[in-house]
Protein backbone atom coordinates (compact mmCIF):
# COMPACT_ATOMS: atom_id res chain seq x y z
CA UNK A 1 0.00 0.00 0.00
CA UNK A 2 0.98 3.21 -1.05
CA UNK A 3 0.63 6.29 1.19
CA UNK A 4 0.14 9.53 -0.97
CA UNK A 5 -1.07 13.20 0.63
CA UNK A 6 -4.60 12.23 -0.14
CA UNK A 7 -4.27 9.17 2.05
CA UNK A 8 -2.84 10.95 4.89
CA UNK A 9 -5.44 13.42 4.58
CA UNK A 10 -8.17 10.83 4.91
CA UNK A 11 -6.50 9.23 8.01
CA UNK A 12 -5.54 12.01 9.72
CA UNK A 13 -9.06 13.22 9.31
CA UNK A 14 -10.04 10.02 10.61
CA UNK A 15 -7.97 10.16 13.90
CA UNK A 16 -9.38 14.03 14.23
CA UNK A 17 -13.34 12.91 13.94
CA UNK A 18 -12.07 10.60 16.77
CA UNK A 19 -10.51 13.01 18.49
CA UNK A 20 -13.51 15.41 18.36
CA UNK A 21 -16.30 12.57 19.00
CA UNK A 22 -13.80 11.40 22.44
CA UNK A 23 -14.08 15.11 23.42
CA UNK A 24 -17.98 15.36 22.79
CA UNK A 25 -18.12 11.97 25.27
CA UNK A 26 -16.06 13.78 27.50
CA UNK A 27 -18.35 16.80 27.76
CA UNK A 28 -21.36 14.63 27.71
CA UNK A 29 -20.09 12.21 30.85
CA UNK A 30 -18.93 15.82 32.79
CA UNK A 31 -15.60 13.77 33.63
CA UNK A 32 -13.01 16.28 32.73
CA UNK A 33 -12.86 20.05 33.40
CA UNK A 34 -12.52 22.54 30.12
CA UNK A 35 -13.37 20.67 27.60
CA UNK A 36 -13.35 21.89 23.90
CA UNK A 37 -12.96 21.60 20.53
CA UNK A 38 -12.00 23.89 18.00
CA UNK A 39 -11.91 23.40 13.97
CA UNK A 40 -8.32 24.61 12.76
CA UNK A 41 -6.88 24.69 9.73
CA UNK A 42 -9.02 21.52 8.42
CA UNK A 43 -8.30 19.95 11.40
CA UNK A 44 -8.96 20.09 15.28
CA UNK A 45 -7.36 21.35 18.56
CA UNK A 46 -9.14 19.03 21.48
CA UNK A 47 -8.83 19.67 25.00
CA UNK A 48 -10.05 16.40 27.41
CA UNK A 49 -8.39 17.27 30.47
CA UNK A 50 -4.91 18.15 30.90
CA UNK A 51 -3.61 14.72 31.58
CA UNK A 52 -5.36 13.46 28.68
CA UNK A 53 -3.21 11.46 26.01
CA UNK A 54 -6.66 13.04 23.70
CA UNK A 55 -5.81 16.54 23.88
CA UNK A 56 -4.52 17.69 21.39
CA UNK A 57 -3.76 19.41 17.68
CA UNK A 58 -4.61 16.57 14.68
CA UNK A 59 -5.18 16.78 11.08
CA UNK A 60 -3.68 20.32 10.54
CA UNK A 61 -1.28 20.78 7.23
CA UNK A 62 -3.44 19.14 4.64
CA UNK A 63 -5.02 22.53 3.20
CA UNK A 64 -4.90 26.01 4.23
CA UNK A 65 -2.73 26.34 6.82
CA UNK A 66 -4.22 28.28 10.43
CA UNK A 67 -3.24 32.66 10.80
CA UNK A 68 -1.06 33.19 13.52
CA UNK A 69 -4.21 35.12 14.83
CA UNK A 70 -5.81 31.11 15.07
CA UNK A 71 -3.04 29.44 16.77
CA UNK A 72 -2.86 32.42 19.21
CA UNK A 73 -5.93 31.27 20.21
CA UNK A 74 -5.74 28.06 20.16
CA UNK A 75 -2.47 28.37 22.39
CA UNK A 76 -4.72 30.56 24.85
CA UNK A 77 -7.58 28.33 25.41
CA UNK A 78 -4.83 25.14 26.29
CA UNK A 79 -2.76 27.77 28.53
CA UNK A 80 -5.73 28.94 30.48
CA UNK A 81 -6.13 25.42 31.49
CA UNK A 82 -2.72 24.92 32.49
CA UNK A 83 -2.04 22.30 29.42
CA UNK A 84 0.98 22.58 26.89
CA UNK A 85 -0.39 22.59 23.39
CA UNK A 86 0.78 18.97 21.48
CA UNK A 87 0.65 19.24 17.60
CA UNK A 88 0.89 15.69 16.02
CA UNK A 89 1.60 16.72 12.39
CA UNK A 90 1.77 14.42 9.57
CA UNK A 91 5.11 14.19 7.27
CA UNK A 92 3.25 14.22 4.03
CA UNK A 93 1.32 17.44 5.67
CA UNK A 94 2.54 20.95 4.52
CA UNK A 95 5.99 21.21 5.79
CA UNK A 96 5.82 25.14 6.30
CA UNK A 97 2.79 24.05 9.18
CA UNK A 98 5.90 22.22 11.17
CA UNK A 99 8.21 25.81 10.46
CA UNK A 100 5.33 27.86 11.77
CA UNK A 101 5.43 25.98 14.91
CA UNK A 102 8.90 25.66 15.57
CA UNK A 103 9.24 29.03 14.79
CA UNK A 104 6.51 29.66 18.31
CA UNK A 105 8.44 28.31 20.66
CA UNK A 106 7.06 24.60 19.58
CA UNK A 107 9.88 21.56 20.72
CA UNK A 108 10.30 18.42 18.92
CA UNK A 109 9.32 15.81 21.46
CA UNK A 110 9.27 12.75 19.08
CA UNK A 111 6.97 11.04 16.47
CA UNK A 112 4.29 8.24 16.13
CA UNK A 113 4.41 5.83 12.98
CA UNK A 114 1.03 5.15 11.05
CA UNK A 115 1.11 1.46 9.68
CA UNK A 116 -2.22 0.25 7.48
CA UNK A 117 -3.13 -2.20 4.66
CA UNK A 118 -5.88 -3.18 2.65
CA UNK A 119 -8.91 -5.37 4.30
CA UNK A 120 -9.95 -7.84 1.90
CA UNK A 121 -12.64 -10.06 1.06
CA UNK A 122 -10.71 -12.77 2.81
CA UNK A 123 -10.67 -11.04 6.49
CA UNK A 124 -14.62 -11.52 6.47
CA UNK A 125 -14.23 -15.17 6.46
CA UNK A 126 -14.87 -17.65 9.36
CA UNK A 127 -12.24 -17.58 12.51
CA UNK A 128 -11.11 -20.40 14.22
CA UNK A 129 -11.46 -19.06 17.99
CA UNK A 130 -15.14 -17.96 18.88
CA UNK A 131 -13.53 -16.87 22.70
CA UNK A 132 -13.99 -12.76 21.56
CA UNK A 133 -17.00 -10.76 22.97
CA UNK A 134 -17.86 -7.70 21.95
CA UNK A 135 -17.89 -5.79 25.93
CA UNK A 136 -21.18 -3.51 26.82
CA UNK A 137 -21.39 -1.33 29.44
CA UNK A 138 -21.37 -3.85 32.23
CA UNK A 139 -18.31 -5.58 30.97
CA UNK A 140 -16.54 -2.12 30.47
CA UNK A 141 -14.10 -2.88 34.27
CA UNK A 142 -12.78 -5.80 33.09
CA UNK A 143 -12.17 -4.77 30.10
CA UNK A 144 -10.26 -1.53 31.32
CA UNK A 145 -8.34 -3.82 33.53
CA UNK A 146 -6.75 -6.35 31.08
CA UNK A 147 -6.06 -3.31 28.47
CA UNK A 148 -4.63 -0.90 30.65
CA UNK A 149 -2.26 -3.84 32.58
CA UNK A 150 -1.46 -5.14 29.51
CA UNK A 151 -0.33 -1.12 28.39
CA UNK A 152 1.59 -1.00 32.18
CA UNK A 153 3.19 -3.90 31.12
CA UNK A 154 4.18 -3.27 27.32
CA UNK A 155 5.26 -6.20 24.63
CA UNK A 156 2.68 -6.91 22.04
CA UNK A 157 -0.02 -4.77 22.67
CA UNK A 158 -0.60 -2.01 19.73
CA UNK A 159 -0.66 1.46 21.88
CA UNK A 160 -0.57 4.94 20.80
CA UNK A 161 1.48 6.32 23.71
CA UNK A 162 3.33 5.24 26.58
CA UNK A 163 0.85 3.95 28.93
CA UNK A 164 3.20 5.20 32.18
CA UNK A 165 2.77 8.84 31.30
CA UNK A 166 -0.54 8.79 32.51
CA UNK A 167 -2.38 7.80 35.54
CA UNK A 168 -4.34 4.69 35.88
CA UNK A 169 -7.35 6.55 37.12
CA UNK A 170 -7.16 8.59 33.87
CA UNK A 171 -6.62 6.12 31.40
CA UNK A 172 -10.01 4.43 32.81
CA UNK A 173 -11.37 7.46 32.48
CA UNK A 174 -10.13 7.96 28.82
CA UNK A 175 -10.75 4.98 27.93
CA UNK A 176 -14.59 4.91 29.01
CA UNK A 177 -15.52 8.07 27.45
CA UNK A 178 -13.73 6.70 24.27
CA UNK A 179 -15.90 3.87 24.00
CA UNK A 180 -19.02 5.80 23.97
CA UNK A 181 -17.84 8.10 20.44
CA UNK A 182 -19.40 7.06 17.04
CA UNK A 183 -18.72 3.70 15.85
CA UNK A 184 -16.98 2.35 18.12
CA UNK A 185 -16.38 -1.33 19.68
CA UNK A 186 -14.36 -3.33 22.16
CA UNK A 187 -13.90 -6.59 22.27
CA UNK A 188 -12.28 -8.71 25.04
CA UNK A 189 -10.74 -12.36 24.58
CA UNK A 190 -10.79 -15.28 27.10
CA UNK A 191 -8.52 -18.08 27.40
CA UNK A 192 -9.62 -20.69 29.92
CA UNK A 193 -12.64 -18.71 30.97
CA UNK A 194 -10.16 -15.95 32.31
CA UNK A 195 -10.17 -12.18 30.60
CA UNK A 196 -6.80 -12.29 28.37
CA UNK A 197 -6.88 -9.51 25.94
CA UNK A 198 -8.96 -6.31 24.74
CA UNK A 199 -8.59 -4.87 21.80
CA UNK A 200 -10.81 -1.76 20.46
CA UNK A 201 -12.24 -1.20 16.46
CA UNK A 202 -13.79 2.06 15.38
CA UNK A 203 -15.06 2.76 11.73
CA UNK A 204 -15.04 5.82 9.39
CA UNK A 205 -15.34 6.79 6.40
CA UNK A 206 -14.50 3.36 5.05
CA UNK A 207 -11.52 3.55 7.92
CA UNK A 208 -11.04 0.68 10.65
CA UNK A 209 -8.65 1.96 13.35
CA UNK A 210 -7.47 -0.55 15.97
CA UNK A 211 -7.14 1.99 18.54
CA UNK A 212 -5.56 0.14 21.22
CA UNK A 213 -5.04 -3.63 22.31
CA UNK A 214 -3.52 -5.36 24.65
CA UNK A 215 -2.60 -8.99 26.20
CA UNK A 216 -2.42 -9.29 30.06
CA UNK A 217 1.07 -10.63 30.53
CA UNK A 218 0.02 -14.18 32.23
CA UNK A 219 -1.20 -15.05 28.42
CA UNK A 220 1.45 -13.56 26.06
CA UNK A 221 2.20 -15.61 23.15
CA UNK A 222 -0.96 -17.74 22.90
CA UNK A 223 -2.35 -16.70 19.59
CA UNK A 224 -4.50 -13.42 21.35
CA UNK A 225 -3.63 -10.50 19.55
CA UNK A 226 -3.96 -12.26 16.39
CA UNK A 227 -7.50 -13.08 17.02
CA UNK A 228 -8.61 -9.93 18.39
CA UNK A 229 -7.10 -8.91 15.13
CA UNK A 230 -8.56 -11.11 12.75
CA UNK A 231 -11.84 -10.57 14.32
CA UNK A 232 -11.68 -6.93 14.08
CA UNK A 233 -10.81 -6.83 10.64
CA UNK A 234 -13.74 -9.13 9.98
CA UNK A 235 -16.10 -7.20 11.46
CA UNK A 236 -14.13 -3.97 9.42
CA UNK A 237 -14.80 -6.05 6.08
CA UNK A 238 -18.54 -6.98 6.89
CA UNK A 239 -18.77 -3.36 8.01
CA UNK A 240 -17.72 -2.14 4.07
CA UNK A 241 -14.08 -0.29 4.92
CA UNK A 242 -10.98 -0.48 2.80
CA UNK A 243 -8.28 0.22 4.95
CA UNK A 244 -7.22 -0.71 8.31
CA UNK A 245 -5.00 1.85 10.57
CA UNK A 246 -2.87 0.96 13.62
CA UNK A 247 -0.62 4.01 15.16
CA UNK A 248 2.36 2.72 16.87
CA UNK A 249 5.42 4.47 18.93
CA UNK A 250 8.50 3.50 16.63
CA UNK A 251 10.72 0.73 17.14
CA UNK A 252 8.52 -1.00 19.15
CA UNK A 253 7.35 -4.69 19.58
CA UNK A 254 3.79 -2.76 18.34
CA UNK A 255 5.20 -2.15 15.45
CA UNK A 256 7.19 -5.08 14.75
CA UNK A 257 3.90 -7.38 15.27
CA UNK A 258 2.10 -5.25 13.46
CA UNK A 259 4.10 -5.58 10.47
CA UNK A 260 4.13 -9.44 10.79
CA UNK A 261 0.48 -9.42 10.40
CA UNK A 262 0.65 -7.52 7.45
CA UNK A 263 0.41 -3.41 7.94
CA UNK A 264 2.84 -1.52 6.29
CA UNK A 265 4.17 1.71 7.74
CA UNK A 266 2.50 4.16 6.07
CA UNK A 267 4.14 7.52 7.21
CA UNK A 268 4.99 8.86 10.51
CA UNK A 269 3.31 12.00 13.05
CA UNK A 270 5.86 14.86 14.38
CA UNK A 271 4.81 15.49 17.91
CA UNK A 272 5.86 18.83 18.58
CA UNK A 273 4.60 20.41 21.92
CA UNK A 274 4.62 24.31 23.03
CA UNK A 275 4.36 24.52 27.36
CA UNK A 276 2.24 27.10 28.74
CA UNK A 277 4.56 30.07 29.93
CA UNK A 278 6.69 29.77 33.05
CA UNK A 279 6.10 26.01 32.95
CA UNK A 280 9.68 24.24 33.77
CA UNK A 281 11.11 21.99 30.90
Amino acid sequence: MFADIDLARRIDRAEASLSSDFADATRRSKSAQGVFIQEIGGGVAVCTGVASPMTKVIGVGFGELPADEELDTVERAFFELGSPVRAEVATLADPTFCARLTSRGYILRGFENVLGRAITEEDGAGLERSDIDVVEAAGAPEWNDVVITAFENPDTGVISAPADSFPREELERILDDTASSRGFKRYLARVRGQAAGGASLRLFDGIAQLCGAGTHPRFRRQGVQTALLKTRLRDAQLAGCEIAVITTQPGTKSQQNSQRRGFQLLYARAVLVKDPPGAEP
